[in-house]
């Protein structure tokens, strides 16, 4: 069961393991990111993030996926934590059981993205995807922490077409 998506590029930290973990009630949270797997030092530094007591696994977003429509994660509490809207598109366009919610945490500043919120920043690209998500029936939320204010993103609040 899924209990939070979140999209945050610094993937799993402090905040997301303090804040998130115990208010979501997870028991096993999954880092989809195609880069994390292949890298000892990423991987050694969310490992020391990681809430004791808690199941860890990192894999590819296609893993990810077969893994998540598989069955083999439902008997857990997952908390799924990719690094950009771009990710939990390829992973959520293809699950069989989409999940009801998308939490924005955090992402990225470039020269081609615009302010969607504090900490937000998306792409006409992410725009496209988050309202391709919101018509599947996605609710797509914004919030830092699970204790601060929730924005919930419309169709409107989106400018790609």
């Amino acid at each position: 069961m899924i209990k939070l998506f979140r999209v945050d590029h610094r993937l799993l930290h402090g905040q997301v393991a303090v804040s998130w973990y115990g208010a979501v009630g997870a028991d096993c949270i999954l880092i989809a990111n195609d880069d994390v797997p292949k890298d000892p030092i990423r991987k050694a530094s969310i490992k020391m993030a990681k809430p004791s007591g808690s199941k860890l696994v990192m894999q590819s977003i296609d893993r990810s996926i077969e893994s998540l429509n598989s069955g083999i994660t439902d008997k857990y509490h997952l908390m799924i934590i990719v690094e950009s809207i771009n990710d939990a598109y390829r992973i959520i366009s293809k699950m069989n059981n989409k999940p009801k919610v998308l939490n924005l945490g955090g992402t990225k500043e470039t020269s081609e993205t615009k302010i969607l919120a504090p900490s937000v920043n998306t792409s006409s690209k992410d725009e496209k995807q988050l309202k391709e998500l919101i018509e599947q029936g996605v609710k797509v939320e914004v919030q830092q922490v699970s204790t601060s204010s929730i924005k919930v993103v419309k169709e409107t609040d989106l400018s790609a077409e």
